[in-house]
């Protein structure tokens, strides 16, 4: 604390990101990083791009993204008007919470989901109510429904959540986003999908009928790319506008020329993608299969990850183990969820030394 400080900093919390140990032969888990390298195409996209003596960097790029707006909107079947980029999906975030989400209702959010929200919230001045998950730690769509009595004390300020859901995996079908934007029809619904190729359906295909859709993509998970920081948004081009009026009064420039050519290349690279994500879900059913052999329960992940639990363990105990083991694992210290892990979809190698590591511990 400091008297320099303004009222604003010295009331947040701020978001933890997941560690980044330097620990040697470190087997890391914990931060859901794919792990297979980019397709070689975005590193040769990256070198044309530099040239022979890196003088393009002497120059701003382009403060609009367009090469990856257009590859964006052609995978996905859009037009770039509908399509908003940003310097990773964590800013493209903090541009909605700004631009779409109102403030002077309380939005809605689970209990359980991606920590970075209620942060946004603390930054901008937003309330907030959660939602409860199920016991079963799914979203039930009917206790997003709006409320049919038009009150100051029912109105909301819009709808977040991610799909699959972080950190629990669990995935919410497509129509049932379609009946949470039916029922929600005066406020944006922002479908957060860090996850969805590893075993979901985008809600992309619902923008062009729903005025008040935005699903939000990254690069970091399933492109490989969380080094190069690409994150992007879909959605009526009124919202997108909206985004744009926000991102011009912050950073014209969210995305260096090596980001934006890299990233052009990911997503050009569709059979490289499709291996990919094929290759983690095996692997990931594989080691959920193990885990539940071990006595873990975990639930069904449609992410990278999976979140496990031990009924007659305690997880803080299970992960400082596995910690000494050199491998890490991430524990929320958290109600609900204080006795699961998530466990990131390593290699068959790093998932293998995983639990054959938990089954020396356990016994």
């Amino acid at each position: 604390m400091s008297k320099f400080w303004s009222a604003v900093v010295g009331g947040l919390t701020p978001y933890v990101p997941g560690e980044q140990p330097k620990i040697s032969n470190l087997i890391k888990l914990n931060t859901n990083e794919n792990p297979f390298p980019p397709s070689p195409k975005v590193l040769a996209a990256i070198q044309a791009e530099l040239g022979d003596d890196a003088a393009r960097l002497r120059l701003y790029p382009d403060p609009n993204a367009d090469l990856l707006k257009a590859a964006v909107a052609k995978r996905h079947g859009v037009t770039a008007q509908h399509v908003f980029i940003g310097n990773g999906s964590d800013e493209v975030l903090a541009h909605v919470f700004m631009a779409l989400l109102k403030h002077e209702a309380p939005i809605l959010f689970p209990d359980i989901t991606y920590s970075f929200y209620p942060v946004y919230c603390g930054l901008y001045g937003i309330d907030y109510r959660t939602v409860p998950l199920a016991d079963d730690f799914s979203i039930n769509p009917d206790d997003f429904h709006g409320q049919p009595e038009k009150s100051a004390k029912n109105e909301i300020g819009g709808i977040i959540f991610p799909n699959p859901n972080a950190p629990t995996g669990r995935l919410l079908a497509l129509d049932a986003i379609e009946q949470i934007l039916k029922a929600n029809p005066d406020v944006v619904v922002v479908v957060d999908e860090a996850y969805v190729d590893f075993g979901g359906e985008t809600a992309i295909t619902l923008v062009d009928r729903y005025d008040n859709l935005l699903v939000i993509h990254t690069l970091s998970k399933s492109r490989s790319l969380a080094g190069l920081r690409v994150g992007f948004a879909v959605g009526h081009p009124a919202l997108i506008e909206a985004l744009e009026r926000v991102k011009n009064s912050f950073n014209s420039y969210p995305l260096d020329r090596l980001a934006i050519v890299g990233a052009v290349a990911a997503m050009e690279d569709e059979v490289y993608f499709e291996q990919c994500c094929r290759a983690v879900i095996a692997t990931r059913d594989t080691l959920t299969a193990d885990l539940r052999s071990l006595g873990f329960e975990v639930l069904p992940s449609a992410a990278n990850f999976i979140f496990a639990r031990h009924p007659q363990r305690d997880a803080a105990e299970l992960a400082k183990a596995l910690r000494d083991k050199s491998i890490i694992v991430r524990h929320f210290k958290l109600p609900r969820i204080d006795q699961f892990l998530r466990i990131t979809v390593g290699t068959d190698t790093e998932c293998q030394a995983l639990t054959q590591t938990l089954q020396g511990i356990l016994a």
